[in-house]
């Protein structure tokens, strides 16, 4: 038996020596590796953070004392120390790990965190509960320095400065990136401090010094190494946080084991807000996710282990608006481009590469993205802002306070949109298009396939007096499918037979429509399928079009509250259209990690069950009778 499936517990770790301690980060390392190589997942932070989490979990009594990840993406090997190492080879699997936290896999985790900049906020609370409550516990929240960046974090530093009687600890992981290098003025005091060279060449000296003399030098430069408090008083711009009245322990090498229990211990026995500032390397002992310029492994798909070389993919919808987006900047000088902390991810590194002055990056602070865009937009430029759909969620407020509320011109292109699948119910983007449909003035678009990204793209950058939105899925869209005819704006792709009933596909699922309507013409069912284009507001032809058939169907990659269909429905009743109307999309509950086409089976957007449902309907009409509700597959 291995060390690493012996630990059934942190406190498990407390009895190895030092070499056994070398020797389990190595078994750690090796199977972080194999692991993603087979499922991906974010290795490069889980490779830097394994010394730093063997000492909290030397240090800390986990679950008695709590442990908060922000991002949870770099608590793999918290949990392999928790006693699920052996559950791994089914990482992000269906009925596998959860690549975050998960309260129902373990009593040690307790908040799944994967967005970020939350982590102190739950720590805040803990703490001021567990000191109410008389509880002798402490909490740790480790916070990586891209999550710093968002305003909420600091939201919570403000509070915790004043909490003294909390037993809290910050360890910021400070690798000098979120998914690529962390921007903006924190991450230049960061790297200032840490990067010090008056600071490194007197610590360097003094190690050489004291490692010297024998039997009691090792032991004092250890000491040293973990506080040395003075040493950076002189040398190092600690300040950033002592300001705060918070007290400041480090920076310490996050790499070195005990170094780093050292400075946990010192800041355990503080019973105070403390913060231990740990350095280290994102994918740190794996020689290819390190030499990895763009994000060492910050989120890999399966991989060689040898090479650290992953298959050739296919193009993705993201890669069709990256294109665009340079195209289009090329012709408008106006057009400028906004992400939060995901340059790559989002696609527009191209941008950034042909317009830098062009380009912002303002870190992990959605809400500041949109009301900056606001700014940028009144200030005679159009700003398109890439994030993913389910980080929209954050800005709504901006969105509809500070863009729609002053007419702004403002593009926001919303990756990863509907069924994401592998990161399970926090990245979703299941949301976005019932939160918006509440926007006065704002136009949303879901294009069908990839040629429509470009097409939609272009007409919403067009548009200057309100926030427009284009919506974007995961992964490769389908071939392109051509239009017959037209409805208005709306493209008909479908015209078949008597007018039976009309499928309004949105989006990626306008070519599951098509497959349904394959289905019905067999069946002798006549089918109209339409992609709206513009989703906001409804199309007055495709209103129409349902007056004229029997049935009405809306599919939608989004949740069924509030979405495309409930507004198409709300629509035609408002118009007096009585024609019955039946409404698929995504139950609104938190759905559990699964590829994408597991989750679409499971909750009933397939060719097979939608059209299955669609001859029942029909059935059911010409029999005379009504429609019985359904209930989505749970």
């Amino acid at each position: 038996m291995s060390l690493l499936e012996s630990i059934t517990g942190p406190r498990d770790l407390r009895g190895l020596d030092d070499d056994q301690l070398a020797s389990l980060a190595t078994e750690v390392r090796d199977l972080l590796v194999q692991s993603c190589s087979r499922v991906g997942g974010h290795l490069g932070p889980n490779l830097g953070v394994v010394e730093l989490t063997m000492a909290i979990h030397r240090v800390f009594d986990s679950p008695h004392d709590r442990v908060v990840f922000d991002t949870g993406h770099q608590a793999y090997v918290h949990k392999m120390l928790t006693g699920r190492a052996r559950d791994f080879g089914g990482l992000r699997t269906e009925g596998g790990l959860s690549g975050y936290p998960s309260q129902s896999e373990s009593p040690h985790d307790i908040v799944e965190n994967s967005h970020a900049s939350t982590a102190l906020s739950y720590a805040d609370g803990l703490a001021k509960a567990y000191r109410i409550r008389g509880e002798d516990r402490h909490v740790v929240a480790v916070i990586g320095d891209g999550a710093l960046t968002g305003g909420m974090a600091w939201e919570a530093l403000n509070n915790i400065a004043v909490a003294q009687e909390s037993r809290l600890v910050i360890v910021v992981n400070d690798n000098g990136r979120s998914y690529t290098p962390t921007i903006g003025g924190l991450a230049t005091a960061l790297t200032t401090l840490r990067t010090n060279p008056r600071y490194e060449q007197v610590l360097d000296l003094v190690k050489k010094r004291l490692t010297s003399v024998k039997g009691v030098g090792p032991a004092a430069y250890d000491a040293l190494h973990a506080m040395k408090k003075g040493l950076k008083d002189a040398l190092a711009p600690q300040g950033l946080f002592e300001d705060l009245g918070l007290k400041y322990v480090g920076p310490i090498d996050g790499h070195d084991r005990s170094a780093m229990e050292l400075a946990l211990a010192q800041a355990k026995r503080f019973n105070g807000p403390v913060i231990v500032h740990a350095i280290t390397r994102k994918g740190f002992g794996y020689d290819a996710a390190e030499r990895h310029e763009k994000d060492q492994f910050h989120q890999i798909g399966p991989f060689d282990v040898e090479s650290g070389e992953s298959p050739a993919k296919g193009r993705i919808w993201t890669d069709f608006f990256s294109e665009e987006i340079v195209a289009l900047g090329a012709e408008r000088p106006d057009i400028v481009a906004l992400t939060a902390a995901m340059m790559h991810p989002v696609g527009l590194d191209g941008f950034q590469a042909r317009f830098p002055d062009r380009t912002f990056d303002v870190g992990i602070a959605e809400q500041h993205a949109a009301t900056s865009a606001a700014g940028l937009a009144m200030g005679g430029l159009h700003p398109v802002v890439a994030i993913y759909a389910t980080f929209l969620n954050r800005a709504f407020d901006q969105v509809l306070m500070d863009v729609a509320l002053h007419r702004c011109g403002v593009t926001f292109v919303l990756d990863r949109a509907g069924v994401t699948g592998d990161d399970g119910a926090s990245h979703n983007g299941m949301w976005d298009m019932s939160i918006l449909q509440v926007v006065p003035g704002l136009r949303m678009a879901a294009p069908r396939d990839g040629a429509r990204v470009g097409e939609l793209l272009r007409e919403a950058v067009e548009v200057d007096d309100a926030p427009t939105v284009l919506r974007l899925p995961k992964g490769p869209p389908p071939d392109d499918i051509p239009s017959i005819g037209k409805a208005g704006g709306a493209d008909v792709l479908v015209r078949n037979g008597a007018f039976d009933v009309l499928i309004v596909g949105v989006g990626s699922m306008a070519a599951v429509s098509v497959d349904v309507a394959a289905r019905l013409v067999a069946q002798g069912i006549g089918v109209t399928v339409v992609d709206p284009r513009w989703v906001k507001p409804v199309d007055q032809a495709v209103v129409e079009l349902a007056r004229r058939h029997q049935l009405v169907v809306s599919i939608e990659d989004n949740g069924r509250v509030g979405g495309c269909g409930a507004v198409l429905l709300q629509t035609l009743n408002d118009a007096g259209v009585t024609t019955p109307f039946r409404l698929h999309g995504i139950p609104q509950q938190f759905l559990s990690h699964a590829k994408r086409d597991i989750i679409l089976e499971r909750i009933g957007l397939t060719p097979q069950a939608l059209a299955l449902g669609i001859v029942e309907d029909m059935t059911a009409l010409a029999d005379g009778g009504v429609l019985v509700d359904r209930v989505d597959v749970p």
